[in-house]
């Protein structure tokens, strides 16, 4: 399966923490949303590559949320809904839908429809560069960009700072870190480590205490994206020995780093 940012607005909190749980075990970038406002302000943000979609929400119909999201990027759309007629699952299709899942539903069934939708992903254009507010990652030139200045990395920080950006936030594990960023096959997590810690020298205000690349414990790193679309990331400046780092100018607090992802990664992304 292709792992891919998910989006799930769902207005059942159990459904969608199982859904979500489930979508993350293989391996997906998941975010939640109880209702319409939650969902396009997430939206906006996050710029999910596939929404999981209930009809039925708690502030409105989720086929609104359907016409709104194909002004947006036009992300695919998987609609949930109790409703199951024929004529329910037209007029869902219409809406935007890109496939229509009836419930009550399995979850291997849910799984299917999923992979089926990401094969779709996988086929379309690769972007040309990522945005993430004050980041800027440029995929042909193989440059980022961060508050309008260039970091000078070596390839191998440009493949793990790209790696770790495209999780949208998500921890990822030192292994999947040396499967994903690393061109040759190496089996030493410290290499991650020393790597991480590098990075972190020309993109922290203080490497010591990391906010934009941080340490999951028990698991591995994740890239702060929240920090960098708040556009609470620090201006560059030019150390001594003539390499970027940032400057302390609108350092956010930790409590503001950490937001909703300082919790527990076994569970949920709210």
């Amino acid at each position: 399966m292709v792992a891919v940012a998910i989006q799930i607005v769902e207005g059942n909190p159990h459904l969608r923490s199982l859904l979500g749980w489930h979508l993350q075990q293989v391996g997906h970038a998941v975010h939640q949303a109880a209702n319409l406002q939650q969902a396009r302000e997430m939206f906006q943000v996050r710029q999910p590559n596939l929404v999981v979609l209930d009809s039925d929400l708690p502030d409105g119909d989720g086929l609104e949320l359907c016409r709104w999201l194909q002004h947006q990027g036009q992300p695919l759309i998987l609609i949930l809904s109790a409703r199951n007629t024929e004529a329910d699952i037209v007029t869902g299709l219409r809406a935007g839908a890109d496939d229509y899942l009836s419930k009550p539903f399995g979850m291997q069934e849910f799984l299917a429809r999923v992979e089926a939708l990401t094969r779709r992903i996988r086929t379309m254009a690769a972007p040309v560069s990522l945005d993430y507010g004050d980041l800027k990652i440029d995929l042909i030139q193989r440059r980022v960009r961060l508050r309008e200045q260039f970091i000078d990395l070596t390839p191998q920080e440009f493949s793990l700072i790209y790696v770790l950006a495209q999780a949208s936030g998500a921890p990822l594990s030192r292994s999947e870190l040396l499967q994903k960023a690393w061109p040759d096959e190496i089996d030493n997590h410290r290499t991650v480590d020393t790597h991480i810690l590098s990075l972190r020298k020309k993109i922290e205000v203080d490497p010591r205490q990391p906010n934009l690349i941080q340490t999951v414990r028990n698991v591995g790193y994740r890239f702060n994206v929240d920090l960098l679309t708040a556009k609470a990331v620090p201006a560059i400046a030019r150390n001594g020995n003539g390499h970027a780092h940032a400057s302390t100018n609108g350092h956010a607090s930790p409590q503001r780093m950490n937001g909703t992802h300082g919790r527990s990664f076994s569970s949920m992304t709210e």
